[in-house]
């Protein structure tokens, strides 16, 4: 039976869990049907693919000897109908996607679900996929996705590299003095390191009054989704009048939403620069170790207070250039970094401690999570959209997570239900702002 030791960070993923607080991510996937019948066979086809995913079929447990580690081991007991369900007809997919995020997985089984959802006039379904964090991030989750839908056409062959001629030098030696010394600077760098980041999250932790209230209120474990699609075209069109990248226009378009919505609570934005954490992916392509989180990430203050849209924008691309100036392995959004120099019993007596940090450390999450370019199928029925959902750490009442696929920008907004009632006001509000911020750059030229 194979298995890996958990990761630094899957483990603390593993170890800040809770029932009201689930640590799981997820993506709502909307399909067109071709029959009536289509969810039933999605739903038979996502069972029976998912038994060939090695992936699917690892379960957590604790490590032996047990001084706090986990390890993945393949569940030898692995049933794929305890993870894969056919829903009854959803009359509204964000509405029955969020009460499905707010249940936890269960930690006994390999940590993950799929929800098949029929529409009521069977020309649409809609599957919700829940991964635990512990179990992949962002791109691990889609590589797992992907092994249940539909074969992708194959390429045209690749002519193979020749081999490597085989080394003709001597043999490993014992370390030399030179090579021990290089060791050992590098360890004192990685401490250095860590003392850095710490003192750059103590300091973001004195802006936590610049915040709203809406996105500090008392955490209840409910759910509640929405969705936003928005032409990619348009986002190029911005940036390409003003500048930045496209990330950039994303995130300005959450700052000047949050402004919009505010103030449709009647709560004012004036004074507002919420800390947003913006995860930074450490994978690199051809990974050797393709399971569990490699993730860093920034941290900048969303300009809610500014009343402009483009300057709202230049702000934004000012903070993210700083940002990646000093690179991902620095700074207060580095935060997750820290998790590698915890010993697994740190994670294991800690997690409820740093779960309830989470509050000081940011105020919201926005990441971005990327899809492939050709289109997915599932029983021959193509996705239409998908909107990404990031966990929901306790004490967070909001999180937005974006994808691009076939020419749109999906936005995925998952919050508390009951500390964030009106999350399709801020849906409309994002609309709005990308659509105005459209015009300020057209008639800034």
């Amino acid at each position: 039976m194979t298995s890996d030791l958990l990761a630094p960070l899957d483990l603390a993923f593993w170890n800040i869990e809770s029932d009201r607080h689930p640590m799981h991510l997820g993506a709502l996937g909307i399909f067109a049907a071709d029959s009536p019948g289509a969810a039933r066979h999605a739903a038979e086809l996502l069972a029976t693919r998912s038994v060939a995913v090695p992936g699917l079929r690892m379960r957590i447990r604790d490590a032996w000897p047990p001084f706090g580690g986990a390890v993945r081991a393949e569940d030898a007991h692995f049933d794929p109908a305890r993870h894969v369900h056919l829903a009854c007809v959803a009359r509204d997919f964000h509405a029955a996607a969020g009460e499905l995020m707010e249940r936890p997985l269960n930690r006994a089984r390999p940590p993950w679900e799929v929800h098949v959802l029929p529409d009521e006039d069977g020309t649409s379904f809609a599957v919700l996929f829940k991964f635990h964090h512990a179990l992949a991030d962002g791109l691990r989750a889609l590589t797992l996705a992907a092994g249940v839908m539909d074969p992708l056409p194959e390429a045209a062959p690749r002519r193979p590299k020749p081999a490597p001629a085989p080394a003709t030098g001597p043999g490993p030696r014992v370390p030399d003095l030179a090579g021990t010394l290089d060791l050992l600077r590098r360890r004192v760098g990685e401490v250095g390191q860590a003392l850095d980041i710490g003192a750059s999250v103590a300091l973001a932790t004195l802006g936590f009054l610049d915040t709203a209230p809406a996105l500090t209120a008392d955490a209840t474990g409910t759910r509640r989704t929405a969705g936003v699609v928005v032409d990619i075209d348009d986002i190029h069109r911005i940036r390409k009048g003003t500048g930045g990248t496209v990330n950039d226009v994303l995130i300005a378009a959450v700052a000047g939403a949050l402004r919009r919505w505010l103030t449709g609570r009647g709560e004012s934005g004036d004074g507002v620069r919420p800390r947003a954490l913006i995860p930074v992916s450490r994978r690199r392509p051809r990974d050797a170790h393709p399971g569990g989180n490699r993730l860093s990430g920034y941290l900048i203050r969303l300009p809610v207070a500014e009343p402009d849209p483009l300057e709202r924008l230049r702000l934004v691309r000012t903070a993210m250039d700083r940002n990646k100036e000093a690179g991902p392995n620095r700074g207060a959004g580095a935060v997750a970094l820290l998790a590698d120099h915890v010993p697994p019993v740190g994670h294991r007596l800690g997690g409820p401690v740093v779960a309830q940090a989470a509050r000081l450390l940011f105020d919201i999450l926005v990441t971005s999570v990327p899809l492939p370019g050709i289109g997915l199928r599932l029983g021959g029925c193509p996705l239409t959209a998908v909107y990404p959902f990031a966990p929901l750490a306790q004490g967070q009442s909001l999180a937005v997570a974006v994808s691009t696929y076939r020419g749109n920008v999906h936005y995925g907004l998952i919050a508390d239900a009951e500390a964030v009632p009106d999350l399709d006001h801020l849906a409309e509000a994002l609309r709005a702002e990308i659509a105005e911020l459209g015009e300020a750059a057209d008639g800034a030229r």
